[in-house]
């Protein structure tokens, strides 16, 4: 049996059978972040000694309530008496279909290497005192709820909020303070949220952003790219994120006609991704540039695509750290360097810690800048 239905399978039971026990059917309109299941896991998974899988209602980007999954962790012995704070980390680009976020089941998700760097990445924090909590985010998760919707900036943000009520509902030893730590996708997750969580969630005591080479500025690019682009290597390589974001903004955005814009093999990636990892996705696409995936250039999605996934460069009202390689090839310098220009130009409070690793990693300088940059927005007491 193929890799995807293995996953499709296990991923449909588990649900059936934690949404049953909870008496919640999927349809249910229930209140952003209540809780539909939590399920504690023995020590080591996820390589920390107190986890749990917690499945709770998030809103999607059009309102409406939608079932969610997502991962908690707990620091070792008594939470002091303002409760522990909370760290929200984002992840990465990991595919489009069910189970594949690697937070409530990481068994199911690709990409094994980077699984271990970010659970390395969670642990850190929790020994550091944080109650880290991770979202799937919306489709990726235990829910069949249709293809992720890769980079849009409204169901990242909620799906993150939305895991802090409901963490703070399971673990009444949870503070209302928090902060965001993203990488790569989860970069751009972050800054979503630190943007919209003042207006979504004012009852929490928001901290601060941490963005690990944050995807931004990819909405200005897209709009460039047709099936007369010259065959440039990055480029090629990029087809299989472009698979990813055509899959997400065809299912939240119907009006934009996506299929248009698709040769037939074109179509039917992006048919199929929405049932796919990462590895499976850049597998189909291998070899493959926007001559074979596009049958005109994407010009006329431009307005619907910066709607979809422009992270907003002002009305922040915490500090952002940024840190960023200036060697990486999947967000490449340029697209970083705007962001931080943009920033400045607007006011935002915000710090950066170069590097010259490749894209995703932190240095050890990097970490350091990490903890001092938590350390200092978290200095004041959490608050209960």
């Amino acid at each position: 049996m193929p890799k995807t239905t293995i996953r499709a399978t296990l991923v449909a039971a588990v649900t059936a059978s934690a949404l049953c026990a909870a008496g919640f059917a999927p349809a249910a309109a229930e209140a952003p972040g209540s809780i539909i299941s939590v399920e504690r896991k023995p020590a080591g998974w996820h390589g920390t000694a107190r986890g749990s899988v917690v499945e709770y209602w998030m809103t999607d980007s059009a309102g409406v309530a939608r079932p969610a999954s997502g991962a908690m962790f707990l620091p070792a012995g008594d939470a002091p008496a303002t409760g522990w704070p909370i760290l929200a980390y984002d992840h990465g680009t990991s595919g489009s279909g069910p189970g594949c976020g690697g937070q409530a089941d990481p068994e199911l998700a690709a990409l094994p290497q980077h699984r271990a760097a970010e659970d390395a990445l969670i642990k850190r924090f929790v020994d550091q005192g944080y109650a880290v909590v991770a979202p799937d985010y919306l489709g990726l998760g235990r829910f069949e709820t249709g293809p992720h919707p890769y980079l849009e900036v409204r169901s990242e943000a909620t799906a993150t909020i939305d895991l802090v009520r409901a963490a703070r509902a399971a673990a009444p030893e949870l503070s209302r303070t928090w902060s965001v730590l993203g990488v790569s996708q989860g970069g751009h997750a972050a800054l979503s949220t630190a943007h919209v969580q003042q207006s979504y969630a004012p009852e929490l005591d928001f901290r601060g952003t941490v963005a690990v080479d944050a995807a931004s500025d990819v909405e200005k690019v897209l709009p460039f790219i047709g099936p007369e682009l010259p065959e440039i290597p990055v480029l090629a390589a990029a087809t299989s994120f472009v698979v990813s974001i055509l899959a997400g903004l065809r299912a939240t955005h119907p009006e934009a006609e996506v299929d248009s814009y698709l040769t037939p093999l074109g179509k039917s990636l992006v048919d199929a991704a929405g049932d796919r990892c990462l590895d499976a996705i850049i597998a189909s696409t291998k070899g493959l540039t926007a001559r074979d995936l596009l049958a005109r250039p994407l010009t006329g999605l431009r307005d619907v695509l910066a709607a979809y996934m422009t992270l907003p460069t002002s009305g922040y009202d915490a500090p952002i750290l940024l840190t960023m390689n200036v060697t990486d090839t999947i967000v490449p310098s340029p697209l970083h360097a705007a962001l931080v220009a943009q920033f400045a130009a607007n006011g935002v409070d915000q710090q950066v810690v170069p590097g010259t690793g490749t894209h995703g990693s932190v240095s050890a300088e990097q970490r350091a800048g990490m903890d001092a940059f938590l350390a200092r927005v978290n200095a004041a007491p959490p608050q209960r």
